[in-house]
């Protein structure tokens, strides 16, 4: 069975007989039909049950550790060789320990993935990717003058996200998840992303889509 067959059995909602996708815990490969299988799934209708919203962050985890795969960070974002790569949130973890379970036991490029998870932005030039969740959309401005050209790659999920200068946005649109880009913002902090992954995105601004 394939990675897109695994992750398309899923439950089905009793009222609405929708499947509703569960993601995959397999050991997940560098590969970018992992990620469009992702972007396919999640086409399905999500009700507003609080158990949905559960299953909204295990897909959005299981993007961000697609995401790592696609981006390369200049060395000094590292303390060295064998330095992890570390996911990080901020405030109220959004993902309520699914993004931990997610990156448990995972490595990226031969670094072991870690998630820290901070009630203030301090101290986050020691993440690699910074989690913003939409409670955070308050001081989203402070904190990304506070990394400055700090080799962080910044994901959010409120309104408007990469305009503000955050770099990869998700947002819903025709009852889909999708994501975009603000290429100009990755490249200021020295990040390298994939034209694979641009092409993915919905949205590029900052420079031409797929280069």
């Amino acid at each position: 069975m394939n990675l897109t067959d695994k992750m398309r059995r899923g439950l089905r909602n009793p009222e609405s007989g929708i499947p509703r996708e569960r993601v995959c815990h397999a050991p997940l490969r560098f590969s970018i039909a992992a990620l469009t299988a992702l972007l396919l799934i999640t086409g399905v209708r999500w009700v507003s049950a609080q158990s949905n919203v559960s299953s909204e962050y295990q897909v959005k985890a299981a993007f961000l550790f697609h995401f790592a795969q696609f981006v390369d960070w200049p060395p000094e974002a590292f303390k060295d060789a064998v330095a992890p790569l570390t996911y990080c949130t901020v405030g109220e973890d959004p993902f309520h320990g699914a993004l931990d379970a997610s990156m448990s036991g995972k490595t990226i490029d031969g670094r072991p993935v870690r998630v820290l998870h901070f009630k203030l932005a301090q101290d986050i030039q020691s993440c690699q990717i910074l989690f913003l969740g939409a409670p955070e959309k308050k001081s989203l401005a402070a904190t990304l003058v506070n990394l400055g050209a700090s080799p962080v790659l910044t994901v959010g999920e409120s309104q408007n996200f990469i305009e503000q200068g955050g770099m990869i946005g998700f947002l819903w649109e025709d009852n889909k998840v999708h994501f975009e880009i603000n290429l100009e913002a990755a490249e200021r902090a020295k990040l390298k992303i994939s034209a694979r992954l641009l092409a993915l995105a919905k949205t590029v601004i900052g420079g031409p889509k797929g280069t």
